[in-house]
């Protein structure tokens, strides 16, 4: 069976656009075929606002694997980049959040789809909007579109650069 998976990347050390593009990489070998991705954003921090800002992405991917073992992956996929974990929405090298899978509702303690704060963040639902607007929130029963009008979080969001870092083997 095939899941379409919906996952945010988001770098702020280093070479924050390199990171990405290694992140769609591992994502295109360990988990699927990359069938949507949206332009590239700067963003700054949220959370923890005294550190550089971000550059993120979002993007659809089509896998066979469960949601617990493409959560599996992306922890992985992490480890391999660097990411340090020393500090609650700290700076990262890389950082592969799971959005949403199909438009299912998963409430475990170490999974939680959709995520649990897309309605708060304007910088996700940017993304979220440009590459499915009209998708519904399977819990808030609102669209991305209309979860970012409503988004009462003012961090800017500014558009840094198409996506044109496509992985070699599967974007179509």
């Amino acid at each position: 069976m095939k899941n379409l998976a919906t996952i945010l990347l988001g770098s702020n050390l280093g070479n924050r656009l390199g990171n990405l593009k290694t992140a769609v990489n591992h994502l295109s070998d360990k988990i699927g075929d990359i069938s949507k991705t949206s332009s590239v954003y700067q963003t700054e921090p949220w959370g923890v606002v005294e550190q550089r800002s971000f550059l993120n992405l979002a993007l659809q991917v089509e896998t066979t694997l469960s949601p617990f073992d493409m959560l599996q992956k992306c922890l992985e996929i992490e480890d391999e980049m660097g990411r340090k974990r020393s500090k609650k929405w700290g700076e990262r090298r890389i950082d592969v959040d799971i959005l949403y899978i199909n438009d299912d509702v998963i409430d475990q303690e170490k999974l939680q789809i959709p995520h649990p704060r897309i309605a708060e963040r304007r910088f996700t639902l940017v993304m979220l909007s440009e590459l499915f607007p009209e998708f519904v929130h399977p819990i808030y029963k609102k669209s991305n579109e209309q979860l970012l009008k409503e988004c009462k979080d003012n961090l800017a969001v500014t558009l840094y650069s198409d996506f044109d870092i496509t992985p070699e083997r599967s974007v179509r």
